[in-house]
């Protein structure tokens, strides 16, 4: 991640609000992986923008109760894209993006 965020120097980071209903040692290792893009984001003083998947889907797809694959389809029309990212986690990750790019003032 330090790579990553040295080289392109973004203005801010957006991430998705975590939620889980029963698979703890999932929550456990998301939640870890998550602090240590936060905290390399807070040691560059880099603004961190939280949206819920709600808000992603507004965003992206006008409608906040939009379906997985509106979502990815979107995602594909809006970034001019020939294919939906593989896997979903890639697409899920630019659909934040987008709602980043769009929602947040820095």
């Amino acid at each position: 991640i330090n790579f990553i965020l040295d080289r392109f120097r973004p203005d801010f980071m957006a991430i998705e609000t975590l939620f889980f209903t029963t698979n703890q040692k999932t929550a456990i290792n998301v939640a870890q992986a998550r602090g240590i893009v936060v905290l390399a984001a807070a040691l560059r003083n880099m603004p961190v923008f939280e949206y819920t998947p709600l808000q992603v889907k507004q965003a992206v797809v006008g409608y906040g109760k939009a379906q997985k694959n509106q979502v990815m389809d979107m995602t594909r029309r809006i970034l001019g894209l020939a294919e939906i990212p593989k896997p979903d986690d890639a697409a899920d990750a630019l659909a934040i993006a987008i709602c980043g790019g769009h929602c947040s003032v820095v």
